[in-house]
């Protein structure tokens, strides 16, 4: 594995602009944080890579488990560095605000150290069953595990839409699959084990006992996720239908649909189209047209 090469970081000037496109005060403090963190790192590495990379040979049999630690924030190259941070930028700030500051900070390390862990098994899975010593010796390097790991969880809590996956549409609780196959037709010489692991990663937290593990070390009595909107409480221990409440629309979607609605409101005083996600009776929809006629006597 050899050092990215110092001329002009492209990828690095991408990234920061749309950093300051997104605008800094609109991140979250651990997304912001997590972003800083990979780009310092990049500027300034602990280790050269080959030192800081993840595999079976250096981590198990030579027991330099550091690199559990150092593999996700070193980066091959600036392109590298940029595909990764903005995959986290736009997923770091959906799921920071849902989950709160606290708990996605415990998220991402927790997900960065399993998904070392499960990587190392992956590989020497494959190199006992397949007697091929090389797996041992494959190291990795970079973000994208933990991303996989947290697309899973994005996924999990906006399960309706679609996904744009090398131009078709796939259901939004398929695309890290279809993603994984898709990174790996288009560019075969990523880690494919260690983005599998970062999809495991995820589906212990989401389907498995993961959650409830996390809770029980971090010192909850009780599990039970909430989000405050408006002057509601919603419990994530309640199953809910959420096409029933979104209409299978993703949450950029569903924001869309917002805007356009609030400005049909503002743009007209006739009767305005029923909220997506449910319709209104004839009974109700007379009843809230004589309300809107009184209100603009």
């Amino acid at each position: 594995m050899q050092r990215r090469s110092r001329g002009i970081n492209a990828g690095l000037i991408l990234l920061l602009s749309q950093i300051f496109h997104v605008g800094i005060s609109n991140i979250p403090p651990v997304t912001l944080a997590t972003l800083v963190l990979n780009i310092w790192f990049f500027l300034n590495p602990l280790k050269p890579l080959f030192e800081s990379c993840l595999s079976v040979e250096k981590c198990y049999q030579q027991k330099d488990w550091q690199r559990l630690l150092l593999s996700p924030l070193h980066h091959a190259d600036d392109w590298h560095l940029y595909f990764n941070m903005a995959s986290m930028l736009w997923k770091g700030i959906h799921l920071e605000r849902r989950l709160g500051s606290r708990w996605f900070a415990y998220v991402i390390v927790t997900f960065s150290l399993l998904t070392g862990v499960l990587y190392l098994f992956l590989e020497f899975a494959l190199a006992e069953f397949l007697d091929e010593p090389d797996f041992r010796r494959n190291c990795a390097v970079g973000f994208s595990g933990v991303l996989f790991a947290l697309k899973v969880l994005n996924n999990h809590y906006c399960p309706g839409g679609f996904a744009n996956i090398l131009g078709f549409p796939v259901p939004n609780r398929l695309a890290c699959w279809a993603e994984l196959l898709a990174i790996h037709f288009i560019s075969p010489g990523t880690s494919f084990a260690g983005h599998l692991a970062g999809i495991l990663v995820g589906m212990m937290y989401t389907h498995g006992p993961l959650k409830k593990i996390m809770k029980k070390c971090a010192g909850y009595s009780r599990y039970q996720d909430s989000y405050q909107y408006g002057w509601q409480t919603y419990s994530e221990e309640i199953p809910r239908n959420y096409d029933a409440y979104t209409a299978g629309l993703s949450e950029e979607e569903q924001l869309e649909r917002a805007l356009r609605a609030s400005l049909w409101d503002r743009g007209t005083s006739g009767p305005s189209p029923p909220p997506y996600g449910f319709r209104l009776s004839a009974e109700e929809e007379m009843r809230r047209q004589r309300l809107r006629r009184f209100d603009h006597q």
